[in-house]
């Protein structure tokens, strides 16, 4: 059973693996041309589940001390994640010590997979979480941990590697957009975002944004589910 869970929550990793081997070798060479030793990214690449806080993270570590400033900056930044908890009451039910797990190892691209596969009947729903959370985290760690090493060895221009994570969002988005056929979703988190972001300053929109984006998926549910959108 745990065999098989493993054999197909594999090839779902794969994108990822791919994805996140680049962003973590960008982020460990980040690190290292930013002044830290390869051990920075390796141990925060395996404690913190937050590839973009970890790369804010940086500047944070250079600053002056200011504790409150980084909660509320890490509060905004990750909030988003509360939103994938909520969706994910009703999928980590019953999973006992996997649960645990699941939810510390869950960002943005585990809890897509997790929440959109489609597990076969005869694959444990809970290794296949598990797996799918466990590859993707080792393959951020291990990405982090090399380019830390390399780092130190490869000498360049470091100007432009932070735009690595919003790429890899627009990629998972476009990704996300041909996948479905009803864009409402996908319609109102642009919307919802863009309207916060003028409304807001760049620097506190993020929770406004969620915020109105599950109001708004809450009061359309029943019609991007019946036009065949995203539960």
């Amino acid at each position: 059973m745990v065999h098989k869970a493993f054999k197909t929550a594999f090839p779902y990793t794969v994108p990822v693996f791919a994805g996140f081997w680049f962003l973590g070798l960008a982020y460990g060479i980040y690190m290292n041309v930013s002044g830290f030793s390869f051990i920075y990214p390796c141990l925060m690449s395996l404690l913190i589940c937050g590839g973009s806080l970890e790369f804010v993270a940086v500047s944070m570590l250079l600053a002056p001390f200011a504790p409150l400033q980084t909660l509320l900056m890490t509060l905004i930044i990750q909030a988003r994640h509360l939103f994938y908890g909520i969706s994910m009451l009703d999928r980590f039910r019953g999973l006992g010590w996997k649960k645990f797990y699941l939810i510390y190892g869950m960002c943005d691209e585990t809890f897509s997979i997790n929440y959109s596969a489609d597990i076969p009947m005869d694959v444990d729903r809970g290794w296949f979480m598990f797996f799918v959370t466990l590859l993707n985290h080792l393959y951020w760690f291990s990405g982090a941990t090399i380019g830390g090493i390399l780092g130190g060895l490869i000498h360049f221009n470091s100007e432009g590697l932070d735009f690595v994570m919003t790429a890899m969002f627009i990629v998972i988005f476009l990704n996300q957009w041909m996948k479905e056929k009803n864009h409402l979703a996908a319609l109102i988190g642009l919307s919802c975002t863009l309207l916060c972001r003028v409304i807001f300053t760049a620097d506190s929109f993020m929770i406004p944004a969620m915020v109105c984006i599950l109001v708004c998926l809450t009061a359309l549910r029943g019609t991007i589910e019946k036009e065949g959108g995203p539960a």
